[in-house]
This record gives structure tokens, C-alpha cells and sequence, in this order.
């Protein structure tokens, strides 16, 4: 299931962020691998930096995509999104919203095409790395559904939903606790 996606995902640690996100990210996630840190402080300001694109539009159609994924305005989202996305291909987060607003709407593999290119472009994206673990669980892809969820607790060990779906899946459950 998702061959390519998985293969990524296993080869995450060598690879870069794309250059346009925010060098700052990098202080954070090392401060958000550690036990003591104040884990949801940082995970807000990494949301908050992934959500911020060079050039403003981007950021403010972003934020509308959001609001209408939200209020489950679906039709609109996709539109947005996907003017959003061929302005700016190399907006993380624009993909990662895509990916979400697809699972919605039980469009699995457009959602983990859009995962791929999130992950392409910020590797450490914890998000996108749960979202494919859930996929994986609705697919009965067990094994892929703890790398997954894996991948994601090396990069931010405080995922409590994670680590219960980890556990969940080491102990044989076919399905996410959450």
C-alpha cells in the first residue's frame, strides 16, 4: 500500500527541509526532541510557522482553505487549494491541508499523493506523518501504520495519540484509538 510514500517515509532522516521554510524550525525541533521540553508551546509555534508562507497571500489563502475545511466547505477548500498549490508548489502546508481536506473526504489516495509532497518538502512534518498512519490503519496496512506513527514519535516524542496507536498496533488491535 503506497509503496513509494512508505519508501520516503523510511528514508525521512536524510533528508532536507525545503529551503523556504523558516530557519527557526530547526531550534524548535531539536528543543521538541528533548523529555523536558514545554511540548505544546512548540508544537503551536511550528504550526504557526508551517502555516506561514514568503509571501503573504499564500499565508491568507491558506488560513481561508483552513477556515473552510473547517466549516466543512469542501468544494470551496479544494479550489482554494488548488490555486494555492500551482501559485506556490512548495508550500508545505498547502499540501499537508489538501492531504487532510482529501481524507475528509475518504479520497485516500489523493490524500496520500498530497502527504507524499508534504513530506517531499518538510520531512519532520508530524502531522502528515500521523495522517498516513491513520490511512494505513483504514487500509489494514498494520506494518506501514507503525512506521508511520513511528517516524512521527522520532520527531516529536510528545504525540501521545501516536505513541497509544504504536502500542495499540504492537499489541495486535487492527484499529487506532483515538
Amino acid at each position: 500500500m503506497y509503496s513509494e510514500t512508505l519508501r520516503l517515509v523510511a528514508h525521512l532522516p536524510q533528508r532536507r527541509p525545503a529551503p523556504t521554510l523558516p530557519g527557526r524550525l530547526h531550534q524548535l525541533f531539536r528543543h521538541l526532541a528533548l523529555e523536558h521540553a514545554a511540548a505544546n508551546a512548540l508544537e503551536d509555534e511550528i504550526w504557526h510557522l508551517w502555516m506561514q508562507h514568503p509571501h503573504h497571500a499564500a499565508s491568507r489563502a491558506l488560513d481561508r482553505a483552513a477556515t473552510d475545511i473547517a466549516g466543512q466547505r469542501f468544494d470551496l477548500a479544494e479550489t482554494r487549494l488548488h490555486y494555492l498549490l500551482r501559485a506556490c508548489p512548495d508550500f508545505p502546508e498547502a499540501w499537508n491541508k489538501s492531504a487532510t481536506l482529501y481524507y475528509l473526504m475518504e479520497r485516500d489516495d489523493e490524500s496520500v499523493l498530497a502527504i507524499h509532497r508534504t513530506l517531499e518538502l518538510e520531512p519532520r512534518h508530524f502531522g502528515a506523518l500521523c495522517a498516513l498512519g491513520e490511512i494505513c490503519i483504514g487500509g489494514g496496512d498494520r506494518d506501514a501504520a507503525l512506521l508511520a506513527f513511528s517516524a512521527a514519535l522520532r520527531i516529536n516524542p510528545h504525540l501521545d495519540s501516536a505513541r497509544i496507536s504504536v502500542a495499540h498496533l504492537l499489541a495486535g488491535g487492527k484499529d487506532s484509538v483515538h
